[in-house]
């Protein structure tokens, strides 16, 4: 019988490598390998969660699944995602003890399934996760504040409440539900142009929008999820409404704003958060374009927020831990030195276009960068660990993404540097807790 642990890093990363570069032997151990997962025989190992004493990783690796999955067994893109969910979770599970990450995380293709359960036309390419529709939006400027609260037993709502019933039950982890925040939800639903028109022109219009969203959607389905998981939490994601894409002060006023209300600021004791605001280095520059992959013009909005009131205001929907992503470009001891005076983990990402193969025109440079961020970022996180009041665990029963954190992760991921950068982690000493 395959024990999964013969995979831990790195041979778990050489297998997937191997498998990227069409090796028929690869494919063959790698089917062999999930053949056993499908069938429940590593669901025991995936019962063990990271050490309480070590810096661990995190990735979202549902895009990687999926096309594992295409390749070995023909599986499209909607099977995957909406028919069984043992195999969804199993699936996601064993990708992430192969490339060698620690901490358990469940996602799926969360921005998809949000503006799915409204009506909205989908698109479900048979290797890719489905996205909305571009050229059919479900709403307009006319009829957007028709937009009733929908179903949440049935359709998408049942199948990620399935998805965490079995991740609960195979992991012990408490269900963390992942869906759009208002701005994002909006930007897929009325059309990404539109709606970064109306910030521009008519921002009262905007907000009521996103207040609605917030009113009919977010907040019932926030409100189900915690009467079906007492214990849950909440992850809303709002890439659109980043600092990066409308400016930090259309963050500030209308992205964040929209989630501060929804609970009085409180967000249910904390236990919803965003923390997936992109781009803080806008807050300490002047006004240039900036696109997006999830937007395709910039507003040109004033810079009227600095760094340091851009990371109040993000703190304040995200209280447990510090995010630093990618795409911020500010240093990782600002970061740090945030974990610090808030008394707060810290977490720090790993881009998706820093490790794809097809965007790496320098190998060995790439090499060179990421193998001395990730050990910059690996130092902050210990020093962090290290200083504040860390609880025994750790926080590694929550379901949050942490401590180094692998934004997306796919098929055309290129697993050397996914190696590279966890051979910091592997290798950092173990956290040495304060005493008192």
């Amino acid at each position: 019988m395959i024990n999964l642990a013969t995979y831990s890093y790195p041979k778990g990363l050489h297998l997937l490598k191997s498998w990227q570069a069409g090796s028929e032997d690869a494919k063959t151990e790698i089917k062999s390998v999930f053949d056993a997962a499908i069938a429940g025989n590593f669901d025991e190992n995936f019962s063990i969660l990271a050490p309480a004493d070590e810096v661990h990783s995190t990735a979202s690796v549902h895009m990687l699944a999926l096309a594992i999955l295409n390749d070995l067994y023909g599986v499209t893109s909607a099977e995957y995602y909406k028919t069984d969910p043992y195999r969804y979770v199993r699936a996601n599970l064993t990708v992430g003890r192969l490339l060698g990450v620690k901490k358990l995380y469940m996602t799926w293709a969360l921005y998809a399934f949000s503006c799915e359960v409204l009506g909205q036309k989908m698109m479900y390419p048979d290797k890719f996760p489905p996205g909305s529709d571009p050229d059919e939006a479900l709403i307009n400027k006319e009829n957007c504040f028709e937009l009733e609260t929908p179903d949440f037993s049935t359709g998408i709502p049942k199948i990620i409440d399935d998805i965490l019933r079995v991740t609960e039950e195979l992991t012990g982890m408490e269900p963390l539900l992942q869906i759009s925040a208002p701005y994002s939800l909006a930007a897929d639903i009325y059309g990404q142009e539109p709606l970064l028109a109306d910030v521009v022109n008519d921002p009262d219009h905007v907000n009521a929008l996103l207040d609605h969203l917030a009113d009919k959607v977010i907040v019932p389905w926030i409100e189900h999820h915690l009467t079906v998981f007492p214990n849950g939490w909440v992850e809303l994601s709002d890439a659109s409404g980043s600092p990066f894409f409308i400016g930090p002060e259309n963050c500030k006023t209308m992205s964040i704003r929209s989630i501060q209300r929804m609970d009085d600021g409180n967000l249910w004791n904390g236990r919803v958060f965003d923390c997936n605001y992109r781009g803080d280095y806008v807050a300490n520059v002047q006004s240039k374009s900036r696109r997006s992959r999830r937007s395709s013009k910039s507003t040109g909005t004033s810079t009227k927020v600095d760094l340091n009131e851009l990371t109040d205001i993000k703190f304040s929907v995200c209280q447990k831990f510090m995010m630093r992503l990618e795409a911020d470009k500010v240093d990782v001891a600002f970061y740090r030195d945030q974990s610090l005076q808030r008394n707060i983990p810290l977490t720090t990402g790993i881009g998706s276009g820093e490790v794809d193969r097809n965007s790496i025109e320098d190998l060995e440079l790439a090499r060179e960068q990421l193998g001395n961020a990730a050990k910059d970022y690996v130092k902050a996180i210990k020093e962090v660990c290290e200083q504040i009041d860390l609880p025994l665990n750790n926080f590694v029963n929550e379901p949050w993404p942490s401590h180094l954190y692998f934004e997306d992760l796919n098929g055309e991921s290129e697993f050397g540097l996914v190696e590279l950068i966890l051979k910091q982690v592997h290798d950092c000493p173990k956290i040495l807790r304060q005493t008192n």
